[in-house]
């Protein structure tokens, strides 16, 4: 995919919403909620109202990229696959995190459409021609800014620097909000997790890279909350028109990263004439 030079207004945004974070939680008393104290406990929770959830986090949870590949031959070929276990980081000792499947449970009749899309991903997966991937194939956030009343979310994503802004005062979802890729957000809190309902989707989005298609009647629940250094994420998809059961994603674990975030070029697509078949592109 071809990609030309270009800027990201959210950088702008980002400085903008890092000033007004900074001058809105130094107004605040410590007795006012919504705003964690300076106190943190031993295993990184902050023991304030809420655990603070800001700041830069690594897109793989502390691998590189070559450590997250693994081989598979078959005869002469080669494949090179991500290893799905390693961009997730290890769970099995991480408490809070909800039981769940590695594939959706589709109804009967719409199993051979996932199989097709799949099939023919590099064709008709819509981030391949610059589309957006949407909640929750977006992953979790490069950047999160914890404010007393709401959350910011930053991202890194080669189809443009998508932002959201998430209530957490309690107001319910926009009954006038126009569907979009990342959906209506609200948030709460249970405990130290950030609960995200997130709702109101165009249809133009798959939910999973396996031609996982939704239809508008997708809802998305965000999980989210600190476990010692690490953030941990996680979502599950409900959408009875095509589902016959929710599916919980498996989580994902990431870690603080030092890293700034950097601003992606326009995504403008060069190579679709020059897909040859499924997974190859025309080597001429």
């Amino acid at each position: 995919m071809g990609r030309s030079p270009g800027r990201s207004p959210w950088l702008v945004l980002a400085a903008l919403i890092s000033v007004c974070a900074a001058a809105t939680v130094a107004a605040q008393q410590p007795a006012q909620t919504g705003v964690p104290t300076a106190r943190t406990g031993r295993d990184g929770v902050e023991t304030g109202r809420h655990p603070d959830l800001s700041g830069t986090w690594s897109i793989f949870p502390g691998v590189n990229a070559s450590a997250g590949l693994r081989r598979e031959t078959a005869g002469a070929e080669e494949l090179r696959k991500l290893d799905r276990a390693s961009i997730r980081g290890t769970t099995a000792e991480v408490p809070g995190v909800l039981p769940w499947t590695d594939v959706p449970s589709y109804k009967p009749e719409l199993q051979a459409k996932v199989r097709e899309l799949d099939t023919y991903q590099s064709k008709m997966d819509p981030v391949f021609y610059c589309g957006k991937p949407g909640v929750p194939r977006v992953g979790p956030p490069r950047r999160i800014i914890q404010l007393p009343n709401e959350v910011i979310f930053l991202y890194e994503d080669m189809s443009g620097d998508p932002y959201r802004v998430i209530p957490t005062d309690g107001r319910p979802h926009r009954a006038n909000a126009n569907p979009s890729y990342y959906g209506d957000s609200v948030g709460r809190w249970e405990g130290n997790t950030l609960v995200i309902d997130v709702r109101n989707f165009v249809e133009d989005t798959w939910f999973g890279e396996k031609g996982y298609f939704h239809t508008d009647a997708m809802r998305v629940t965000e999980r989210l909350w600190r476990h010692g250094e690490t953030l941990v994420w996680q979502a599950t998809v409900e959408d009875p028109n095509v589902l016959t059961r929710p599916w919980t994603m498996p989580p994902r674990i990431v870690r603080p990263s030092t890293q700034p975030l950097e601003e992606s070029p326009p995504c403008r697509e060069q190579d679709g004439p020059l897909l040859r078949n499924n997974d190859h592109h025309d080597q001429r």
